[in-house]
């Protein structure tokens, strides 16, 4: 054999060993579900047979964060850095569309010889540059309507549209096996992202009854929809079980903020919601399960939704290139996965968090306003409105603040605790918070933990000054189309 063709036929068999050794990866996402939402933590009325059957055979990330709403957290999800460096501040005036200059997941993945796949909700940029198809996915399927329509929605798989029978998750589950059967060798990457239980709410009538007695009909329906999620999940890993595909494929679990129309039935002992700065506006599961490769068990340290891209690329064997590992602001949680032993891993991170949703062009005035740092137990905080006079015009979270301080009892997903979940942190200052010891965000340890709080808030302030100018650039703060 002639020294080309024996360094091609290397090349080709450690490709094909690069393959056979990579894993197959699920990541199932979901929408306005909250950490509480789940039998197996302690919610008093849901049923999650499957959801608690694969937390229970999965590797489980207790302190793990993504950010206050739907698009920032997919922005960072998919790109591994913040948020507002690629754009996003918000889910809808433009602000939800992700920065064609970010690379993303599947991008990475394909490098690696990955088949990517995307079912469900985007939320980072419906027209062409920005849609998923567009980013480094091969097969999209998407329903007409999002999350407008719940039943017989028109399905658009990879630009042809056909009409289905049935509710819009089960379709999505069902397309993310046409997805797997489609597939050849290679390894596949399947990005599912469902709208439940995103209001408006709505769910098969099997789903929504067992919960009717004694909840109001919202309630009912909120938990059947989460009911529906978690069948949908047993349907999944059955479907992998009789494939044979359970063994080689990772299956990843998470939501993507604070809990929402469920704020008053349960919140895990949290303080805060969705668009919130509270512990529970951030605070997520995040379950991962590799059949006999990773031993199932706790992980107590400061992780986030932007240590997924790392992860994945590291364990699908992705050279990323200097330039953009140097943006990457996650990290690895291969060793966390991989050792069932307690670790001492980035002690001294910071994750940094920002409502924003402020209203267009005020981004500058809104620097403080619904803003946080977290390291390890610890919480840093500023839960107040702007006082830009100009936002006071416009509708915001700064508004709803507003109306706490004069008293409401009644906001955004609580009929009464708006002072308790959306209430107010001391005036003109930062907030400190142990978060392991006290969820509900009651006793402020700021004048006796005075070194933290100047440290922490110096952080902040670095922190702003570097991604402000980013976020400007990439659109943040920009009406859009």
């Amino acid at each position: 054999m002639c020294f080309k063709k024996l360094a091609f036929f290397c090349c080709f068999v450690s490709a094909s060993l690069l393959l056979a050794d990579s894993p197959n990866v699920i990541l199932i996402l979901t929408d306005d579900q909250g950490y509480g939402d789940l039998a197996a933590h302690g919610h008093p009325q849901l049923k999650t047979p499957h959801l608690d059957r694969l937390r229970a055979e999965s590797v489980r990330f207790e302190n793990f964060y993504v950010s206050p709403s739907c698009s920032p957290t997919r922005a960072a999800l998919l790109t591994g850095m913040h948020e507002f460096r690629g754009g996003v501040t918000h889910t809808k005036l433009g602000r939800e569309k992700l920065s064609l200059e970010a690379k993303i997941l599947p991008q990475l993945l394909k490098k690696s010889g990955y088949r990517t796949g995307c079912i469900g909700k985007w939320h980072l940029g419906n027209d062409k540059p920005h849609a998923p198809s567009s980013r480094g996915f091969d097969w999209v399927s998407i329903n007409v309507g999002g999350g407008k329509t719940h039943f017989d929605p028109v399905m658009n798989r990879n630009g042809k549209r056909t009409p289905r029978k049935g509710f819009r998750e089960d379709l999505f589950f069902e397309e993310a096996m046409a997805f797997i059967e489609e597939g050849g060798d290679e390894p596949f990457f399947c990005y599912l992202a469902t709208f439940s239980p995103h209001t408006p709410l709505a769910a098969p009538e099997e789903d929504i009854a067992p919960y009717r007695e004694g909840l109001s009909e919202k309630h009912a329906a909120y938990l059947g929809m989460i009911a529906n999620i978690d069948k949908n999940v047993g349907r999944l890993l059955a479907y992998l079980d009789e494939k044979k595909l359970a063994e080689n494929t990772v299956v990843i679990f998470m939501n993507d903020n604070g809990v929402t129309e469920g704020l008053d039935l349960y919140n895990a002992g949290m303080r805060g919601s969705k668009c919130t700065i509270w512990e529970g506006g951030s605070r997520a599961m995040s379950f991962w399960r590799w059949p006999k490769k990773w031993i199932p068990h706790e992980v107590n340290n400061l992780t986030a939704h932007l240590d997924v891209v790392p992860t994945l690329c590291e364990l699908a064997g992705v050279e990323v290139e200097p330039i953009l590992q140097e943006k990457l602001e996650g990290f690895s949680l291969l060793p966390l996965l991989e050792s069932p032993e307690s670790l001492k891993w980035q002690p001294n991170r910071m994750l940094f968090h920002h409502v924003a949703r402020w209203p267009t062009g005020l981004a500058a005035s809104h620097k403080y306003a619904m803003a946080g740092v977290r390291q390890g137990d610890l919480l840093l905080l500023r839960s107040l409105p702007c006082e830009d006079p100009a936002c006071m015009k416009e509708s915001s979270q700064c508004q709803t603040l507003r109306r706490v301080r004069k008293g409401i009892k009644k906001a955004t997903y609580t009929e009464e605790n708006a002072q308790f979940h959306w209430g107010l942190s001391a005036p003109g200052r930062w907030s400190l918070y142990d978060v392991k010891k006290d969820p509900e965000c009651l006793q402020d340890l700021a004048s006796g933990k005075k070194k933290s709080v100047a440290a922490l808030s110096k952080a902040y302030e670095g922190w702003w000054g570097e991604v402000y100018p980013e976020m400007i650039a990439a659109g943040g703060d920009q009406a859009g189309k």
